[in-house]
């Protein structure tokens, strides 16, 4: 089923500028966090995603978003996980948008200008909202976290435990001096403070398998204090109980 996945997204590729679509069949991989060991041996809590995800980064399309894309191609993993957990009311099972589609649909949302369409601007938490809510009916909760260590183990660690335990979707974290986007599926808390499981998407090269995006680091547990505490971040979390299966 995941290749049928692979094959159903309309890609956008380069074409896109002029219009153009492009499908391109691909086989990405998927559940890539399944078999990384839990970062604590002697962890209290542990919670994680529930159900199936393809992992989406810089360039798996072909279209080259290094420097840019991080956001769109976390939308993109969150938005598998919805094709494959979730049962649209009407039937109709929506693949995760290309990334013209995403600035096509926050350009008619009128989030962004007409000019938005076809640039490299990033974007965000927030418009992650928005294109979830836009393809797939799905709101989010955006919760803002000042930078500071206790401000991220406490208000950012409480959170994601919860929405893990109670919705089992992806989540987008980003920030301000630490803008780049990033998967969450997992959170793990112990005596001496908690990790997170992060899908980086700034990974650029032919397809890994989840054994070596695992040993590089591309998906690994990260400690919270490990991320950068003089920056504010935002988590954008699916609220997906009443429609996961």
């Amino acid at each position: 089923y995941f290749e049928n996945v692979c094959d159903l997204i309309d890609w956008g590729g380069n074409a896109a500028e002029e219009g153009n679509r492009v499908r391109k069949a691909g086989n990405l991989s998927k559940n890539v966090h399944t078999g990384l060991p839990s970062p604590l041996a002697d962890h209290a809590r542990c919670s994680l995603i529930k159900g199936d995800f393809i992992y989406f980064h810089y360039g798996c399309d072909g279209q080259d978003d290094r420097g840019w894309g991080c956001g769109y191609r976390t939308i993109q993993t969150m938005a598998s996980w919805l094709l494959l957990n979730f049962s649209p009311p009407k039937g109709q099972h929506t693949p995760p948008p290309s990334l013209p589609e995403i600035q096509h649909a926050l350009v008619t949302m009128g989030d962004k200008p007409g000019s938005f369409s076809g640039s490299r601007e990033w974007i965000g938490t927030f418009e992650a909202s928005l294109v979830l809510d836009y393809f797939y009916d799905v709101p989010c909760k955006v919760v803002h976290v000042r930078g500071g260590g206790s401000e991220l183990e406490q208000v950012a660690v409480a959170e994601l435990h919860q929405h893990f335990e109670k919705h089992g979707s992806p989540v987008m974290m980003g920030g301000d001096r630490d803008n780049s986007s990033k998967g969450i599926v997992g959170v793990c808390t112990g005596e001496k403070g908690s990790y997170l499981l992060i899908v980086d998407p700034h990974y650029c090269g032919r397809q890994l398998e989840k054994a070596e995006l695992q040993s590089r680091g591309w998906v690994a547990w990260k400690r919270v204090s490990s991320l950068d505490q003089s920056s504010f971040y935002n988590l954008c979390l699916p609220q997906t109980q009443k429609i996961s299966n």
